[in-house]
C-alpha cells in the first residue's frame, strides 16, 4: 500500500482567484479566450483541437470514442493498476478491482502488464514490459488496435511511475498496429511533476490524444480532450454536443488557474518543494525499514510501506496508523494501490 499526495487541486491558494474570475464572467458572459486554448495546446506538439468536457471520466470516455472512430478498430490497451474514471466505459479501463462494480464492463479493453519499477518482474527496464504489449496484440486482438491509454505516473494506483523507456517502445508498437496513443494527464498535467508541464514529456513521447481534468479547474467541473485535426475530423461524420462543456463560468476559472501557474511559477515551485520533500522522505527511508520505496516527481510523490523489504508484503495496518496520524497532525494524504 502506498501513501501519496492529494490528487485534485494543483493550486489551493488560488480559490479566491478562480471564484472572482467566475463571478466576473457571470456578469460579462465571456467565453473561452483563444489564448487559453493556445496555452493548453502549445506544449503538446501536433494536438491542436480542444473539446471541453466536465470531468476526467468524461474526457477519457471521449478519448476512447475518438480513437475508435478514427481507426475503425475497437480494441484498447490499458494497464493493470491504472485508473481512468468511473463512467460505465472508463471503469472498464481501470486495472484495479476496488474501482470496478460487478456489472458488465470493459468490452474491447485489454490490460497489459504494469511496468512498475518497484514491484514489476523486470524492474526499471521499460522495453521488457513493452514485449508484453506485443504479445497481447498478437494473442488477444485481430492484430489491429484502436489505441493505448496510460497515465504517465499512476495516481490512484499508488503514485507509480512507468519504467524508463516504456512509453517510447509502446507508442511505436501501437502505432505500427494502427492505433493511436492516449496520455491521461488528469493527475500529472499542468506542471505537477515539476520537470515538465505534461507528464508524457518526461518519457520523451508525443501522444495523439491528451486528456486533462482536476488541476485544470482547481475544483471546478472542467476537463478537456486535446487531439490532432485528423483525429478530430472523425467525429465530424456525426453530431457531437456537450451541454456544459466549456461553459463560460468554469472556463473563466480555468483561465485564472493558468494565469496563476504562469505568474507564480507553480511548476518551478513543484521542482523546489518536491526535491526537498524527496530528500527528507529518503532520509526517513534510510532509518525505517517500514518504508520500502519513495518515488515520484515534483509534487506527485508517494512512499510505499511494507512489512518486509525482501518480500515487499504490504503493511496495510501500519499504513492506516500513519494515514490517521498524519491527519491528526494536519496533513491530508491519499492512499492507493
Amino acid at each position: 500500500m502506498a501513501l501519496q499526495s492529494a490528487c485534485v487541486r494543483k493550486c489551493d491558494h488560488i480559490v479566491i482567484s478562480t471564484h472572482s474570475a467566475s463571478q466576473s464572467c457571470r456578469s460579462r458572459l465571456c467565453f473561452v479566450p483563444v489564448a487559453y486554448i493556445v496555452y493548453v495546446c502549445v506544449t503538446a506538439g501536433r494536438v491542436q483541437v480542444v473539446y471541453f468536457v466536465n470531468s476526467g471520466s468524461e474526457a477519457n470516455d471521449m478519448a476512447l470514442l475518438l480513437a475508435r472512430a478514427y481507426t475503425g478498430s475497437y480494441d484498447i490497451i490499458a494497464l493493470r493498476n491504472g485508473y481512468h474514471g468511473m463512467s460505465a466505459e472508463t471503469m472498464g479501463l481501470c486495472g484495479q478491482h476496488t474501482w470496478k462494480q460487478p456489472v458488465p464492463q470493459g468490452f474491447g479493453i485489454r490490460h497489459a502488464m504494469n511496468p512498475d519499477p518497484y514491484r514489476g518482474p523486470f524492474g526499471n527496464d521499460g522495453k521488457r514490459y513493452a514485449e508484453d504489449v506485443a504479445d497481447l496484440i498478437a494473442g488477444a486482438t485481430s492484430g489491429q488496435v484502436a489505441g493505448f491509454i496510460a497515465e504517465t505516473i499512476q495516481g490512484v494506483g499508488g503514485t507509480v511511475p512507468l519504467a524508463s523507456g516504456y512509453l517510447p517502445a509502446v507508442y511505436e508498437l501501437v502505432r505500427a498496429h494502427g492505433g493511436v496513443c492516449i496520455a491521461d494527464e488528469v493527475q500529472t498535467g499542468f506542471g505537477r511533476t515539476g520537470s515538465a508541464f505534461w507528464g508524457f514529456q518526461n518519457q520523451g513521447v508525443v501522444p495523439d490524444i491528451v486528456t486533462m481534468a482536476k488541476g485544470i479547474g482547481n475544483g471546478l467541473p472542467l476537463a478537456a480532450v486535446v487531439t490532432t485535426p485528423e483525429i478530430a475530423a472523425a467525429l465530424a461524420k456525426r453530431i457531437h454536443f456537450n451541454t456544459f462543456g466549456g461553459n463560460p463560468v468554469c472556463s473563466a476559472g480555468g483561465r485564472a488557474v493558468l494565469r496563476v501557474i504562469d505568474k507564480e511559477r507553480i511548476q518551478q515551485h513543484a521542482v523546489e518543494v518536491g526535491d526537498h520533500l524527496l530528500q527528507r522522505l529518503r532520509a526517513l527511508q534510510s532509518k525505517h525499514d517500514l518504508i520500502g520505496d519513495v518515488r515520484g516527481q515534483g509534487l506527485m510523490l508517494g512512499l510505499e510501506l511494507v512489512k518486509d523489504r525482501e518480500t515487499k508484503a504490504p503493511a496495510i495496518a501500519e499504513l492506516g496508523e500513519v494515514f490517521e496520524g498524519m491527519k491528526d497532525l494536519g496533513v491530508l494524504m491519499g492512499k492507493g494501490g
